[in-house]
């Protein structure tokens, strides 16, 4: 996937997590640091359970739609705490609050470029 293809693909998940009322929704650009293990994470929350599972399924009928790509692999969409859907170049995050603060990965990636 090229760099162009991996900034739409970033921006259409955050534009489909803001769309369905994720909380602070972030892309990070990693492509500049040394050994990170995509090019872009996009990072968000949800309330509950219910609402980190919508998010999810947001992200991945919008990228389906526009793209023709399923992640990779999906972990953590049983439990719906902490969901990671892998494009490769592109990983998406999506937390239930409390997880994230928890987890921290926005201050663990803080070197990476923050796309508007």
């Amino acid at each position: 996937m090229s760099k162009k293809e991996s900034t739409i693909l970033a921006k259409l998940a955050a534009q489909a997590l803001s769309d369905k009322k994720a909380d602070n929704v972030r892309i990070i650009n990693l492509s500049n640091l040394h050994n990170a293990p995509a090019e872009f994470f996009v990072i968000a929350s949800g309330n509950v359970p219910s609402h980190v599972s919508a998010l999810s399924d947001s992200v991945f009928e919008v990228v389906k739609k526009a793209t023709g790509l399923n992640p990779s692999k999906v972990e953590g969409y049983a439990n719906a705490e902490w969901i990671l859907m892998d494009y490769f170049d592109v990983v998406v995050h999506i937390f239930q609050k409390d997880k994230r603060d928890f987890y921290r990965l926005d201050e663990l990636w803080a070197d990476g470029e923050e796309v508007q």
